[in-house]
């Protein structure tokens, strides 16, 4: 099993910061790629930003220039900078983990943005 815990989540006022950070643990092998997805009310999940093992990153346009996706590979640990937040940024942001058995799920992480 693979476990994903997620912090860093919280209320934050429109142009503030937030970091989001997913540790893994558990029966790992060798990851390919972890990022985030997020969700809001009435909205499909979609996603935010990726990693490779290699560091390859791809982002969705609407947060390219914000938002910054990070990895320590020697904690198995992803980060999610998000600069100069907007309302349209809430959501339950998810961590993944893809490897050769499939994909994992952490349990999510309220991001608000609101004044």
């Amino acid at each position: 099993q693979v476990q994903l815990v997620e912090s860093g989540g919280g209320l934050v006022q429109p142009g503030g910061s937030l970091r989001l950070s997913c540790a893994a643990s558990g029966s790992i092998f060798s990851i390919n790629a972890m990022g985030w997805y997020r969700q809001a009310p009435g909205k499909e999940r979609e996603l935010v930003a990726g990693i490779t093992s290699g560091g390859t990153t791809n982002y969705a346009d609407s947060v390219k220039g914000r938002f910054t996706i990070s990895r320590d590979n020697a904690k198995n640990t992803v980060y999610l900078q998000m600069n100069s937040l907007k309302p349209e940024d809430t959501a339950v942001y998810y961590c993944y983990l893809a490897n050769r058995r499939g994909q994992y799920w952490g349990q999510g992480t309220q991001v608000t943005v609101s004044s």
